[in-house]
């Protein structure tokens, strides 16, 4: 029986709303024995809440405010991502982060808010569920002195260099590789064959960038094996190895 966690997917979202208990299903067929979730601003938490109390050893919930919903006067989403903190039972901040991929005027706005959150991660002693498309660099410089003070998590949906890699797992922080590992032109093979397991985390991000040979459908957590299988070929192990290991990274990282 394969071992495998998907450490990053939204799998409570409006795209599983007719399907959800069956898409869950072929996780736990698949292997899949945790799914950790992180929240994206005030609209998804109750939908990602009632699948958490729903299967609680299944779906585990992160709080925080994705930079994509960071709009000019964020504060009072954050307020509310405190509030929960203090009072919810949470793996992980997150899903936090910066993206210059579709919106770049409010760039200052999401620095402001992951270093806020990142304070809270600290204080709450979780760690954090990064997004950084197209600001690999730019994120890995505001992470920089949180992991001097301790901070930990993972760049998730990573898809940069070897470099950038390297400087991640420095930090002591993990790599989540999901679908663009399998594509032809994703250019993870480097990043694959140099950097440690025990710094690698699987994950579908799903709904989001499925793995081939599944491209361009909407994702779902049974298809981490995809993931699995893709880094086992590259690095020619058994794929029940590869999901060991980085299962127990997730769960390790997340304490669950």
């Amino acid at each position: 029986m394969m071992n495998l966690v998907d450490s990053h997917a939204h799998i409570y979202s409006e795209e599983f709303d007719i399907d959800r208990e069956e898409v869950l299903a072929r996780a736990i067929t698949a292997g899949v024995n945790k799914i950790f979730m992180p929240n994206v601003d005030h609209e998804s938490i109750d939908s990602m809440l009632e699948l958490s109390d729903k299967h609680p050893e299944l779906c585990v919930p992160m709080m925080g405010l994705h930079p994509c919903s960071v709009k000019k006067r964020f504060e009072k989403d954050l307020y509310e991502v405190e509030e929960w903190l203090d009072k919810g039972d949470f793996c992980a901040v997150g899903e936090i982060g910066t993206d210059l991929y579709w919106d770049k005027t409010l760039f200052e706005e999401q620095k402001e808010a992951f270093n806020i959150q990142c304070e809270l991660a600290l204080k709450h002693q979780l760690p954090v569920a990064i997004h950084c498309r197209d600001s690999i660099d730019e994120t890995i410089e505001l992470v920089r002195p949180f992991a001097d003070r301790g901070l930990s998590g993972v760049f998730h949906c990573f898809t940069g260099n070897l470099d950038q890699a390297r400087q991640v797992t420095e930090f002591g922080f993990k790599l989540g590789l999901g679908g663009v590992a399998t594509f032809k032109k994703g250019g993870l093979e480097p990043v694959i064959e140099n950097i440690d397991l025990s710094h690698i985390l699987l994950e579908t991000d799903c709904p989001y960038l499925a793995p081939v040979p599944n491209r361009g459908k909407r994702n779902e957590p049974a298809w981490v094996r995809n993931v699995a299988d893709k880094i086992a070929a590259v690095l020619n192990k058994d794929v029940e190895e590869i999901g060991e290991i980085t299962s127990a990274n997730s769960l390790a990282l997340f304490a669950k």
